[in-house]
């Protein structure tokens, strides 16, 4: 990778690397060990004359080995152009982006900042349900091997529920899952494939206020959780397998076998970070605290017994099984968080390897460097007056940032 040797080269220069740290929403200096080559000589003595050899050890790349010093950052209007209906994803493929409507569009373009137009990708307007603020069109997710197959999936809501749909061009699609909503908000939406190649797709508790149905907890509904399913093999009465590694695959207790992950309360937008190989998303708070979790299998991310790291029902509570979030802020600062990705790119490279996340009611933006031991370093880069319904990667990891509005802004660095 061109940003791997640009980084190693620089490594090889000094002795010692500072590391910018952050406390909430200030920055601090901690210091972290340099990481050089070291030049061997090896003299060889035969009855020819002497011979030295250098030799130069090779380090490997480690993404925990990158200076976390993120420099000053702003946004800028990209595609000025281009105006959307409520857009609430982007991704992009082949030099295109595509993005998602929540009116039930996915449209896409050249991704050239001097393009004018775009063209209609899908239209799935006449039959999705979008007459609450948290449903339409809510996921888009192109098939691994896209470009062989044309295969792509996506998750709208119907005014019968939740609906993960299988499409290609030309064809009319199928339903791989439904599951029912018993309440206007809280749907989730996002739909990704991992690292794994398995489709995760992210469900709310199914709404209403402080989950009253317990669904989160609940292992035997689908709502609340990740879910992880092979959209490549079927089995039974499924348009899909479970993956024999899920963590209730084969259990005998009823438990849902699609279930990856749960105890979260309404995920808006998770990624993984390929180099750290995790999986994160955000999790919308209640009324106090939003938060970020690093999801594991078998996780319990504490929604409804716990908001963020707080209590939610009582003070007596044993959260030796939950897991907290690495990360969480507290309302005014933001009421609605917005999960984004690592930046992977090179346009700004004082944020290679930051997870960017912002929140959809205050418009900041900010930027978290997570650990190997995944403690983490926080940093605000900067307030907008956007409402970021979500970001999204173009070509070459470019983070851009949605906003719901219309507009789709980039990120650069200002010094």
């Amino acid at each position: 990778m061109k940003r791997q040797n640009l980084i190693l080269r620089s490594f090889f220069l000094g002795s010692a690397i500072i590391l910018a740290s952050c406390t909430p929403y200030a920055e601090s200096q901690i210091t972290d060990a340099p990481i050089t080559t070291e030049m061997i000589t090896i003299e060889r003595t035969t009855e020819a004359p002497t011979v030295e050899t250098t030799v130069e050890e090779t380090t490997e790349f480690s993404i925990y080995n990158v200076p976390f010093e993120p420099k000053k950052v702003n946004y800028e209007r990209a595609y000025p152009n281009l105006t959307f209906e409520q857009p609430l994803f982007l991704t992009h493929h082949d030099g295109l982006i595509y993005v998602v409507e929540k009116t039930g569009k996915i449209k896409r373009f050249q991704d050239d900042d001097l393009v004018s137009e775009f063209e209609v990708f899908a239209d799935f307007s006449d039959r999705i349900d979008k007459s609450a603020n948290e449903k339409g069109l809510l996921g888009f997710a192109f098939h691994p091997n896209f470009d062989e197959n044309g295969i792509y999936f996506v998750y709208y809501t119907d005014r019968q529920g939740s609906v993960i749909a299988k499409h290609s061009s030309g064809q009319e699609g199928e339903i791989l899952l439904r599951f029912p909503q018993p309440y206007a908000n809280h749907n989730g939406g996002h739909i990704e494939f991992g690292l794994d190649g398995y489709l995760y797709i992210a469900s709310g508790d199914g709404g209403s206020s402080g989950d009253p149905n317990n669904y989160s907890q609940n292992k035997k509904s689908l709502l609340g959780k990740i879910l992880r399913i092979d959209v490549d093999q079927q089995a039974g009465n499924k348009a899909y397998a479970i993956p024999k590694d899920n963590p209730f695959a084969n259990n005998t207790e009823g438990f849902m076998e699609e279930i990856y992950a749960y105890g979260l309360r309404n995920p808006w937008r998770f990624s993984f970070d390929h180099e750290r190989r995790l999986l994160i998303a955000a999790d919308v708070g209640q009324g106090k605290v939003e938060e970020i979790d690093i999801i594991v299998s078998g996780g319990n991310y504490g929604w409804n017994i716990m908001e963020g790291s707080q209590n939610y029902k009582s003070s007596n509570i044993d959260k030796s099984t939950l897991i907290p979030p690495i990360w969480e802020y507290e309302h005014p600062l933001g009421k609605s968080i917005t999960g984004g990705y690592v930046y992977y790119g090179e346009k700004t490279p004082s944020l290679y390897g930051t997870y960017l996340y912002g929140d959809f009611i205050s418009g900041i933006v900010w930027g978290l460097w997570i650990n190997e031991d995944q403690s983490v370093q926080n940093v605000e880069l900067f307030k907008s007056p956007l409402k970021i319904s979500s970001f999204g990667i173009a070509t070459g990891g470019e983070v851009l940032i949605v906003d719901y509005s219309g507009g789709i802004y980039r990120i650069q660095e200002t010094q």
